[in-house]
């Protein structure tokens, strides 16, 4: 085989030039290919990088508990919420015989008005957490707040703890829509992650407790994958857990049918408890935290 033909038949997208750091020797070492390590080959070496840098990061910052708040990316401020509302009543009072398109955003713009209510909540939360975490005497089991870093309750979560001055994490994650890095959440604490599967890892492997606000299928998936690695024990650390929104769930999703048709167990349905009170999810969360973390180390 000539020597033209053996370069044709090695060469590669994983060695296109525009991609490679050349050493001094002029030849290529592997890990400055950026070609090869964003080929489907190298998946393994970045699936590593999501699980290592994390850790360290946290390392370095001292972080060994979180509580993470899941919820619906969709949400909004009140204050944006009305605005919203505001003007597409104003649109509404012009335009007449208002289009059917705008109807059914008027009729949107409401429900988002009446979420605003969670969100709001999660502030609130999130603020009282970070206060009291901030005022333990041992660094070493500060509970910080930790969300998806996007926007929505991600962003409700963040919020609270800057307001409290306290630091936040944000578990970003690169989606086509939906999905952008809300400003308050910690940059030195912040991620951004390509698998959502190693994401929902550094979800659950830091948290000692878990808020489920309102939200959709990203919310119902990691709410069922946290509830199952629990049920089942997967898990030995206790961690409350938190369905916040009594209207919101009960509605959408009847726990107590599938104890009755015996695809789960009634104890099961003690693994979590509903609030709908800032204060008392408070409470709850403080006591148990105490109780399970704090005590159970300084005895």
């Amino acid at each position: 085989m000539m020597a033209s033909q053996l370069s044709q038949k090695i060469r590669s997208p994983m060695t296109n030039g525009n991609n490679s750091i050349p050493s001094a020797s002029g030849f290529q070492k592997a890990y400055e290919n950026l070609a090869f390590l964003h080929s489907p080959q190298a998946r393994l070496i970045r699936v590593m990088c999501e699980l290592l840098e994390p850790e360290i990061r946290f390392r370095q910052h001292s972080i060994r508990d979180t509580i993470v708040f899941f919820g619906s990316a969709r949400s909004l401020s009140r204050e944006a919420a009305q605005t919203n509302l505001t003007n597409l009543e104003a649109r509404l009072s012009t335009e007449k015989p208002a289009s059917k398109e705008l109807l059914l955003q008027y009729e949107r713009t409401q429900g988002d008005l009446k979420m605003s209510r969670y969100y709001e909540d999660a502030v609130r939360l999130s603020e009282k957490l970070t206060r009291w975490s901030l005022e333990l005497a041992d660094p070493n089991y500060r509970f910080i707040i930790c969300s998806g870093g996007g926007p929505g309750i991600m962003e409700a979560a963040n919020k609270g703890a800057a307001l409290a001055n306290g630091p936040s994490i944000g578990l970003n994650i690169s989606l086509a829509y939906e999905q952008h890095p809300n400003p308050f959440q910690t940059k030195e604490i912040s991620f951004e992650f390509h698998y959502f599967f190693i994401r929902k890892f550094w979800f659950f492997y830091l948290a000692k407790a878990l808020v489920l606000f309102p939200g959709g299928f990203g919310t119902m998936d990691e709410m069922f994958e946290l509830l199952t690695l629990v049920q089942t024990k997967k898990s030995k650390k206790y961690m409350p857990i938190i369905l916040y929104g009594n209207e919101y769930w009960s509605e959408v999703i009847n726990f107590k049918a599938l104890a009755k048709w015996g695809t789960i167990d009634l104890e099961d349905l003690e693994i979590f408890r509903s609030f709908d009170n800032v204060d008392e999810a408070f409470e709850f969360l403080k006591k148990e935290l105490t109780r399970n973390y704090l005590e159970k180390s300084n005895p």
